[in-house]
């Protein structure tokens, strides 16, 4: 899932996640924030530092991937280079934009980041001093301005049994 700080990815991740093990589905979720205090922790928010950071979430999909884990990833990921880069690389890529105007996400903004980069106090932040480029064709268009985050993730899940890569039963 890619889109702007706020749009609803981590949310929607969630949800996912627990619908894909009510299926039988083995899943791990692979989220930004989380990633950051862990993994990436030495990488900043410059350009090649955010590369460096979907390089490396790429890196433990793949592996998580081809041992049978579905994996799913909500970043920002706002280089449309870098995320046709991840789909060249891995199997079953499903590129998902949750996508919401950026006055509804300043909105949603508890921790007033998008207030402190407007104000110039957090560089290379996306949407305000560094770009989104929105994807131009993803295979899933959410507009969480427009549905709740549990009918983003049965829209996920639609699109995810139509492609065969889960089962239309839950399990148990």
């Amino acid at each position: 899932m890619t889109g702007l700080s706020g749009a609803g990815k981590t949310t929607i991740a969630l949800i996912l996640v627990e619908e894909l093990k009510k299926r039988g589905l083995k899943v791990e979720r692979l989220d930004g924030d989380v990633v950051r205090q862990s993994l990436t922790r030495d990488l900043g928010f410059t350009k090649e530092d955010r590369d460096k950071n979907i390089e490396r979430v790429t890196f433990v999909a793949k592996l998580l991937s081809r041992n049978g884990v579905a994996t799913v990833c909500s970043f920002i990921s706002p280089y449309q280079a870098v995320r046709d880069h991840v789909r060249a690389e891995t199997t079953n890529f499903m590129e998902v934009f949750v996508d919401a105007p950026l006055e509804v996400v300043i909105d949603r903004d508890v921790k007033g980041l998008y207030k402190q980069a407007m104000a110039g106090e957090i560089e290379n932040f996306t949407g305000i001093s560094d770009p989104f480029e929105a994807p131009e064709s993803p295979d899933i268009h959410i507009r969480t301005d427009q549905q709740t985050p549990e009918e983003s993730a049965q829209e996920i899940i639609r699109h995810l049994e139509a492609a065969g890569l889960v089962s239309q039963k839950v399990a148990g």
